[in-house]
């Protein structure tokens, strides 16, 4: 039987567009030279997906706001940051006023009270927390209310 196959000629000068499946004279149209075909990064054999590119850059640049916040003296810098955070879905927590909980809030400490309604209430938030839609990032460090009778037992 007749091979109907015809050999490739060592020169192309014929104007006609190279073959897609020949890797050598053309990629196919959904081919990047440095993307592989489902559009990830190939870098030196390590396959990088951009989705998980892109959160992990954001992970990184929420714990950079947060530190900056942790750090900013003037009221309109934490503002500004406060804005830009809230705006993709991460919110500073300060629970001021609120019932102390422990699996929600971390002690910083605690401030005497005659008021027994007050005991166990939030005083004052120390170092805000932050959260992330509903995944907390960070608790919030807060001072408790703590009656005083009970602050003299404890010295």
């Amino acid at each position: 039987m007749r091979n109907l196959r015809r050999k490739k000629s060592p020169e192309r000068g014929t104007g006609a567009a190279p073959d897609a499946s020949d890797p050598v004279e053309g990629t196919a149209p959904d081919v990047d030279a440095e993307l592989g075909t489902d559009m990830t990064a190939v870098t030196n054999d390590i396959v990088i997906n951009p989705l998980d590119r892109a959160l992990a850059e954001r992970a990184t640049l929420i714990q950079l706001c947060m530190y900056a916040m942790d750090r900013a003296r003037s009221a309109g810098v934490v503002a500004r940051l406060s804005e830009g955070l809230r705006g993709i879905g991460v919110s500073a927590l300060q629970p001021d006023g609120t019932r102390f909980d422990p699996a929600h809030h971390e002690a910083g400490g605690t401030t005497p009270t005659d008021n027994p309604a007050l005991h166990g209430m939030i005083a004052e938030t120390e170092v805000l927390g932050f959260a992330d839609r509903d995944r907390v990032l960070r608790a919030p460090v807060v001072t408790v209310y703590q009656l005083r009778a009970q602050c003299n037992t404890f010295r």
